[in-house]
């Protein structure tokens, strides 16, 4: 009877294990048990950052436009607030870029806003 040779599979699933786990320090990246639980817990904060990523360029977005509006009188819940209701619909990532790159093109958005309807 010819003997069924096995491992493959084990092996396999220990070294995707093991490449996840390169780079991080002492035995997590060398031995499969401890890997494979920091690999896991890596798992879990890449879900959560990849989330907490957009509220944090949401609010350096918020800072831009309040820091582009800062030489005039205009707050920057007013701002936003004047152009929801003239329906202007541009969103923070567009306006914080054109205060940063094109502020002759931002102004104009801020004088369209402040104008009485």
């Amino acid at each position: 009877m010819a003997r069924v040779k096995r491992g493959n599979v084990a092996r396999n699933r220990r070294k995707k294990v093991l490449k996840l786990a390169k780079g991080f320090r002492g035995g997590l990246s060398k031995l499969f048990k401890p890997a494979k639980f920091a690999v896991m817990h890596a798992m879990q904060n890449m879900y959560k950052h990849r989330r907490l990523r957009k509220r944090d360029f949401r609010g350096l977005w918020i800072a831009r436009i309040n820091g582009a509006l800062s030489n005039t009188e205009l707050s920057y819940s007013k701002f936003i607030g004047q152009l929801n209701k003239k329906e202007i619909f541009i969103n923070r990532k567009m306006l914080a870029e054109l205060a940063v790159n094109n502020p002759d093109v931002f102004t104009e958005l801020v004088t369209l806003a402040q104008e009485k309807a």
